[in-house]
C-alpha cells in the first residue's frame, strides 16, 4: 500500500459535527491541484489532529475553516462550520464565522500582533469595533481572558508591548485574543513549535483547560506526533494534498497502516522512560518495527529508517578519544547589564569540555543560557569571567580585528536555528559556500567550484541546488546548505544552536544523521544546543543540563536521560508529551517547580535579556556570514 492511498474506515466525531469537510479540493489557476478531495470532521469538545510534514496541506485544509484561500483558485467541496456554509458565504456572514464560529492561533505569535500597539489595544479592538462594548466593558474582558489563560498581572499587562513578552507569553496572549469573541472551534497551526518542553507543557494545559471549560472543538496543527498521540482524539494524517490515513489518535500512531505514516512514525524521536534493561512500555515508536529498527537506549529511544545509532560504537569513540579537550569552557560567566532593571546573570561559572569527535548535547528551557554559552565559545560574546579553549589555543576574548574573525571561525563555526537569516537571499546556495571558501582558503574559482558540489553532495545535495537561491529550498536543504558551508573550512568544533527544532520529523532525521555521519569521517567535535531531549539522544555522548544560567545536571545522555537525578532534569523528561500525557497536569508541574514556563512577575522573563541578546547577536552573525 502506497502512500498515497487513503483508509476508508469511519472516524467520526462522537456528537454532531461542529466543522464538516466534505469532498474539499483545491486547484491553483495554473491548474495544480493542492487539495485532493479532502474529508474530516470536528465535534464540540473534541481535539482533532491533523499531521503531516511541510507541504503536505494541512495549514491550507485549515485556512479554508475561515475562508482563508488563495486567490484565484478554484475550490469545490464543502466547508460546514456550525450548520453554515463557509465557501459559500457572503463577506458578512463570514465576517460573523470569523468572528464567534472560529478562531486561529498561529505558529509564530509576533506574525499575528502589531509591535507598535499594547496588548490592551489587541485584545479590545474587536470588541469595541466590532462587537460595540465600551472601552471598560472590553478592558474587564481582556482582564478575565488574561487570568483565564493564566498570566499574573493581567492588568498591568495590557500596558505592554509585544517586545516585553516573552514567546510564551505571547503565545498565551493570542489564545486569550482568539477568545476574545467566543468561537465554538479554535484552529491551532503548530502553535508550540518554536517553544521548549516546559513551556510547550504550559500552553497545551491551557489550551486543554479552555477546550474543557468552553467546550470547544480544537482542530489542532502539527508535525509533531508526540505531541498529536498525547493530545488529540482523533488524527487525520495528510500527505501531498491527501489524507492518508485516519481514526483514533494512538491507535493510529501507534499501528499506523499507511506506508507514509509508518515512515513519520520511523522518523520520531520519542521518549519512553523505561529503566536500563528493562521492557518498556513504548509510544508511537514502536510502530518502527513496519520500517525500521528500534535503537536499543536505556529509556529514550531513537528510530530512522536509514540507520540506528548503537551506544557500543560511542562507547568505544569514546574509550579512543584523546585525553586532551578539544573544546573546554571553564567557570565561564555572562551578566547582562539592563539600564534600570536588575542585571540578568545569564551564564554563571559554566564548565564543559568535549574530546575530538565528541558530541555536548546543552539542554534547559529558553532563558536557560545554553545559547549564549555558545555565543561565547564562537566568540560573538565576550565572557566576564573564565577561559575558553579550542584545541589547546586561548579562545576567551571576542576576536578585535579581520584577521583574529578568521583564524576564529576556521576553529569554531555555528549553525543557527533558522539558515534563512544567514543565508544571503540574492546568491545562490553554491555561492554562499565558495565565498566561505575562497574567504579561508587559498583555492582557485575552478577548485572552489568543485568543492562546493562535493560539500553539496556529502549533504545530500546535488548540482542543481548548488544553483538555487534560498527560497527556492526547503527548510531542510536550506539547512543542509548550512551546515555544508560550516564544513566547507574544516573547522574543529561545530556548534548547532537549535538547527533541527523547526524541521519535519524525516528532514530533521536526515540532518541528524548527516551530522553523526560527518563527525564520525572527520572527528569533528560538536556541540548540540536543543531544548528536545529525544534529539539530543539521537546526536550526543554526554549531556549537560542548564537552568537559569547554571549547570544542575551532567552524564551520559543515555544515563542521564533514564535516571536523572535532578529535580528540573526530570521536570523536562516529564514535560515531554507521550500517549497518556495529561497536558494539565504536567503544566500544573512546571508551574509549581517555578519554571517560568514563559510567565514572569516581572512582565517579560528574565530569560527574555538573554533571548533579546541571543537574537541581536545571531542577526550580526548573518551579516558578518554574507
Amino acid at each position: 500500500m502506497n502512500a498515497t492511498e487513503t483508509f476508508a474506515e469511519p472516524a467520526v466525531a462522537p456528537n454532531p459535527a461542529l466543522l464538516d469537510i466534505r469532498d474539499l479540493t483545491l486547484d491553483l489557476p495554473d491548474g495544480t491541484r493542492l487539495l485532493h478531495g479532502i474529508s474530516l470532521s470536528v465535534a464540540a469538545g473534541e481535539t482533532v489532529g491533523l499531521v503531516g510534514e511541510s507541504g503536505s496541506g494541512k495549514s491550507l485544509t485549515a485556512r479554508t475553516v475561515l475562508g482563508l484561500v488563495p486567490d484565484r483558485s478554484t475550490i469545490t467541496g464543502e466547508v460546514v462550520l456550525d450548520g453554515a456554509g463557509v465557501l459559500t458565504a457572503a463577506a458578512p456572514e463570514l465576517r460573523q464565522l470569523r468572528r464567534h464560529g472560529a478562531a486561529m492561533i498561529f505558529q509564530d505569535p509576533r506574525a499575528g500582533i502589531n509591535p507598535m500597539r499594547t496588548i490592551g489595544d489587541h485584545l479590545t479592538e474587536a470588541l469595541r469595533l466590532a462587537e460595540g462594548w465600551s472601552t471598560d466593558a472590553a478592558r474587564a474582558r481582556a482582564v478575565e481572558l488574561l487570568e483565564a489563560v493564566r498570566l499574573p498581572r493581567p492588568e498591568d499587562h495590557l500596558r505592554q508591548f509585544p517586545h516585553e513578552f516573552s514567546g510564551g507569553m505571547l503565545q498565551r496572549v493570542m489564545i486569550a485574543g482568539a477568545l476574545t469573541t467566543s468561537p465554538k472551534l479554535l484552529v491551532c497551526d503548530e502553535p508550540t513549535t518554536a517553544l521548549d518542553v516546559t513551556t510547550q507543557a504550559e500552553i497545551i494545559g491551557v489550551l486543554t483547560e479552555q477546550r474543557a471549560s468552553r467546550g470547544l472543538g480544537m482542530l489542532f496543527i502539527t508535525h509533531d506526533l508526540n505531541l498529536a498521540a498525547s493530545l488529540c482524539d482523533r488524527v487525520y494524517v495528510m500527505s501531498g494534498g491527501q489524507v492518508v490515513e485516519q481514526g483514533r489518535a494512538h491507535e493510529v500512531l501507534r499501528d499506523p497502516r499507511a506506508e507514509y505514516t509508518r515512515r513519520l512514525v520511523a522518523a520520531t524521536p520519542t521518549l519512553v522512560g523505561a529503566a536500563p534493561g528493562s521492557t518498556a512500555d513504548h509510544s508511537i515508536g514502536d510502530s518502527a518495527e513496519h520500517a525500521g529498527a528500534q535503537h536499543p537506549s536505556a529509556g529514550v529511544s531513537w528510530m530512522t529508517s536509514d540507520s540506528v545509532h548503537d551506544d557500543r560504537e560511542t562507547d568505544a569513540a569514546a574509550t579512543a578519544a584523546p585525553a586532551r579537550p578539544m573544546l573546554e569552557a571553564a567557570g565561564v560567566s555572562k551578566t547582562y547589564v539592563r539600564r534600570g532593571k536588575e542585571p540578568v546573570r545569564a551564564v554563571i561559572g559554566a564548565s564543559v569540555a568535549v574530546t575530538r569527535g565528541g558530541a555536548l548535547g546543552v539542554v534547559g528551557e529558553s532563558g536557560s543560557g545554553k545559547s549564549t554559552l555558545a555565543r561565547m565559545i564562537v566568540g560573538l560574546e565576550a565572557a566576564d569571567q573564565g577561559d575558553i579553549r579550542i584545541d589547546g589555543r586561548e579562545r576567551t576574548a571576542v576576536p578585535r580585528n579581520r584577521r583574529e574573525r578568521l583564524a576564529h571561525a576556521r576553529s569554531v563555526q555555528m549553525v543557527f536555528q533558522d539558515p534563512y537569516l544567514s543565508l544571503d537571499p540574492r546568491i545562490t546556495a553554491g555561492r554562499a559556500i565558495e565565498d566561505a571558501l575562497r574567504l579561508h582558503t587559498r583555492v582557485s574559482a575552478t577548485e572552489a567550484r568543485a568543492q562546493v558540489l562535493e560539500l553539496l553532495a556529502q549533504v545530500g545535495l546535488g548540482e542543481k541546488h548548488a544553483a538555487a537561491r534560498p527560497r527556492t529550498l526547503s527548510g531542510g536543504q536550506r539547512q543542509r546548505v548550512a551546515i555544508a558551508r560550516a564544513l566547507a573550512i574544516e573547522p574543529d568544533v561545530l556548534v548547532m544552536d537549535e538547527a533541527t527544532s523547526a524541521l519535519d520529523v524525516s528532514v530533521q532525521a536526515q540532518v541528524l544523521d548527516l551530522v553523526d555521519r560527518i563527525r564520525r569521517e572527520r572527528g569533528l567535535t560538536v556541540l548540540f544546543i536543543s531544548h528536545d531531549l529525544a534529539v539530543v539522544r539521537r546526536v550526543c555522548d554526554e549531556t549537560v543540563v542548564m537552568r537559569r544560567g547554571e549547570i544542575v545536571e551532567r552524564g551520559r545522555t543515555a544515563e542521564l536521560l533514564a535516571a536523572p537525578q535532578h529535580e528540573y532534569t526530570r521536570l523536562l523528561i516529564d514535560s515531554v508529551p507521550k500517549p497518556g500525557w495529561d497536558a494539565e497536569a504536567a503544566g500544573a508541574e512546571v508551574e509549581a517547580a517555578g519554571i517560568d514556563g514563559g510567565v514572569s512577575d516581572a512582565g517579560a522573563d528574565d530569560g527574555d535579556a538573554e533571548a533579546a541578546a541571543a537574537e541581536t547577536a545571531k542577526v550580526e552573525a548573518a551579516r558578518q556570514a554574507r
